[in-house]
């Protein structure tokens, strides 16, 4: 559905992304991971078109998108990072905005605005101005406010961030739901539980550049299901292993303090960066 072909962008002559190939299927939730400056929230902004790529193409259905290309925005709704909500509207008056800038008719508008608030369980916050909003609230907002005109595809930028723990399984199971209703949705994020959670195939990125992609318990499987992290007043080590057996006789033999424990997606990310500061020297 989604296809993305040497993608880059520049800053000053500094790379921001690098020639980025990944490919999106239809119904499916993708993830972008990775730290702070690893090209996400500019690949984001390059795939929903507030941001011209330096060169690459990013094909939807079959069709290059541009910043001109309205027959895709039409397609697409879009959750920033950043709370933007017009602080003094109630809620309704936001979701009857978005509709009337969709050119929805008014049954269609109020029937959808319904809809949504009770999917979204924030039907008895609907005359409320969104200013007065806990965090969770507004996170609930954006997202049902992006999907108002009915689009096939939703992107998110850190759609929980700053979000208390429960908030944030409150959104992701409005993702769920949306899902299983056939939406593609891709989202960034730096929190590794929530990528583990919802994403079908993740894509981690450092540095601007594609470190590796797949689905996520395979990669954690193929990295070693099993972290021995050694700890000294410095740093920390991480060791990988395929059994647990294997992993608790290695840790019997350390002197410094340790744990044992299931390994994860920052495991994948840590464990390629080793390979290549070892391949190089470092």
């Amino acid at each position: 559905m989604i296809k993305v072909c040497s993608l880059s962008k520049s800053f000053n002559n500094k790379n921001a992304v690098c020639k980025l190939d990944f490919f999106i299927k239809k119904g499916s939730i993708y993830g972008i991971l990775g730290p702070n400056g690893a090209g996400k929230t500019t690949t984001f902004r390059m795939l929903v078109t507030l941001l011209k790529p330096d060169s690459g193409t990013v094909i939807i259905n079959n069709k290059e998108v541009t910043r001109d290309s309205n027959d895709i925005k039409k397609m697409i709704g879009m959750v920033s990072q950043h709370y933007s909500l017009q602080s003094e509207m109630t809620v309704w008056e936001i979701l009857e905005l978005h509709g009337k800038l969709h050119s929805m008719k008014r049954k269609e508008r109020h029937d959808k605005i319904d809809e949504l608030l009770h999917f979204a369980n924030l039907h008895q916050e609907s005359d409320k101005i969104a200013k007065q909003l806990s965090g969770g609230m507004k996170r609930k907002l954006m997202l049902i406010r992006a999907i108002m005109h009915n689009p096939e595809i939703l992107f998110l930028d850190e759609p929980t961030v700053g979000l208390d723990p429960i908030s944030r399984r409150n959104i992701w199971l409005l993702l769920e739901k949306l899902k299983n209703r056939g939406m593609t949705i891709i989202l960034t994020t730096h929190y590794i539980e929530e990528a583990e959670k919802l994403c079908d195939n993740v894509l981690l990125l450092n540095g601007g550049k594609r470190l590796i992609e797949g689905i996520p318990q395979e990669l954690i499987a193929n990295t070693g299901k099993y972290t021995v992290e050694v700890f000294d007043p410095d740093n920390s080590e991480h060791y990988f292993f395929y059994s647990h057996k294997d992993a608790v006789e290695f840790s019997s033999k350390m002197n410094n303090k340790y744990i044992v424990r299931k390994s994860n997606l920052e495991d994948v990310f840590i464990s390629i960066n080793k390979k290549a500061g070892d391949a190089i020297g470092i």
